[in-house]
């Protein structure tokens, strides 16, 4: 049983940052791929980014170029540091956990997933 708790969300003016992070549960944190997703209101959720085992990173294409993930296998976490946020980026962020490894976009493919976190980008 793996166990992740995000923190971090906030309210953030458009432009701004916030950084959010996910620790998890479990000895063989770095065997994990991680990801983050998110959930706007009324609709569905998608993926942000994904940090394989290995360090590799992808991420969806509203959030190239703004949105950084990152991993300290020391201390079982994961970052998201989010930059230039847009009022379209507010969303109730979950990291959720791959146990094989490989970076994967699609919500099935993940094992284990976090409360959320709300992060509001006013205008």
């Amino acid at each position: 049983q793996v166990q992740l708790v995000e923190s971090g969300g906030g309210l953030v003016q458009a432009g701004g940052s916030l950084r959010l992070s996910c620790a998890a549960s479990g000895r063989t944190f770095s065997s994990y791929a991680m990801g983050w997703f998110r959930q706007a209101p009324g609709k569905e959720r998608h993926f942000v980014a994904v940090i394989s085992w290995s360090g590799r990173q992808y991420y969806a294409d509203s959030v190239k170029g703004r949105f950084t993930i990152s991993r300290d296998n020391a201390k079982n976490t994961v970052y998201l540091q989010m930059n230039s946020l847009k009022p379209e980026d507010t969303a109730v962020y979950y990291c959720a956990a791959r146990l094989a490894g490989t970076p994967m976009y699609a919500e099935y493919e993940y094992d284990y997933w976090g409360q959320g976190t709300q992060v509001t980008v006013s205008s």
